[in-house]
């Protein structure tokens, strides 16, 4: 006698603010993971990004945002509205009994944070920033296996740069601190992220911030750059992040993480080699052997299938729900705290 099991019913996920184009691909991901996406929504329909989410998806109807968080059928609210909406929708959305999948920066005040901690603790449900600068790139997640394995021995500190591409036809709320969260919350939430991830460190501490705008002072809500030191019971970290791109790199940044330990280091050049190999995720070991380029082409990628799989068992495998908030935490007191330069306000 054969027995046969059913896969399991499809979650079903909602896109509520689609004001920044990473919403598509938190949409495409959760896609690909199994999850069906039944509907979005957003105040502007005429913005590139949400004329590329009808364009990639015309069978997905467009809602009120209401109508969707009132749908208890939906499990899984996603966003990548304009930063300072992101808290408050988390919110009202965990409230309503969905988890949250949201582009950083998750939130933009700490008593936006406040109130998030207060939701999840509440109702049981999760919030999920997408650090998709790790959960994303393959050579981030092959580094975090050769730490894990002990090849460079215990990590004690992370540089982390993360340079992007300034461009044009940016929209108002880009130019406003109170609305994207200033440069660090938004840009470095990244790297204070892996700073945390391969560290091992569940707390840290601010040591310094700063940012500044040097290259445009006819907009001076925008910062150019930001940097901020870090320091754990066991590591310290650099950042650095600023919108100084020039033209003739072929991609938007030259991201690049280096982790030293203690019996070795790792390179990552993201999303570029310089006048090298093609492509990205750029992977270079040394260790007590040998000096190693090592391929990353075939890493698997899992946020998005763990993701799901949390929403079913209530586990915390795609992300602790404490890291993501001191990740936050830590974010935001930077900001905060930055010591202010050039023409920024």
């Amino acid at each position: 006698m054969t027995s046969s099991t059913s896969a399991p019913t499809p979650i079903r996920f909602a896109a509520i603010g689609l004001d920044h184009g990473h919403v598509l691909g938190q949409i495409a991901g959760l896609i690909k993971a199994g999850a069906e996406f039944v509907g979005m929504a957003t105040d502007d329909w005429s913005s590139p990004v949400a004329n590329q989410a009808r364009e990639r998806w015309p069978d997905v109807p467009g809602r009120p945002a209401r109508e969707l968080l009132d749908d208890e059928s939906i499990a899984v609210i996603t966003t990548a509205g304009i930063p300072d909406q992101r808290g408050p929708l988390a919110v009202e959305a965990m409230r309503q009994g969905k988890d949250v999948v949201v582009d950083k920066p998750g939130c933009v005040t700490l008593a936006q944070l406040d109130e998030i901690r207060t939701a999840v603790a509440e109702t049981g449900r999760f919030w999920s920033v997408g650090f998709s600068e790790r959960f994303g790139v393959r050579a981030v997640t092959r580094a975090g296996s050769l730490v894990r394995a002990g090849r460079i021995g215990q990590v004690v500190q992370t540089i982390g740069l993360g340079p992007h591409r300034h461009g044009s036809n940016r929209p108002d709320w880009f130019y406003s601190e109170q609305r994207y969260g200033g440069i660090i919350a938004d840009i470095a939430s990244h790297q204070i992220d892996q700073f945390l991830w391969f560290t091992g460190s569940t707390r840290a501490e601010v040591v310094a911030s700063s940012v500044a705008n040097y290259a445009n002072p006819e907009q001076p809500g925008l910062q150019d750059f930001g940097d901020l030191l870090l320091r754990s019971d066991t590591a310290q970290g650099y950042i650095r992040c600023d919108w100084y791109t020039p033209d003739g790199l072929p991609t938007w940044g030259d991201g690049r993480l280096i982790i030293l330990g203690t019996e070795g280091y790792l390179e990552l050049r993201k999303y570029v080699d310089l006048a090298g190999r093609e492509g990205g995720n750029h992977l270079f070991c040394v260790d007590g052997s040998e000096t190693s380029y090592i391929d990353c082409s075939d890493v698997e990628l899992t946020y998005y299938d763990d993701l799901l799989h949390d929403v079913r068992t209530r586990e915390e495998t795609s992300c602790p729900q404490e890291h993501t908030f001191e990740t936050m935490r830590l974010a935001l007191v930077a900001q905060e705290q930055a010591v202010r330069r050039g023409a920024a306000r």
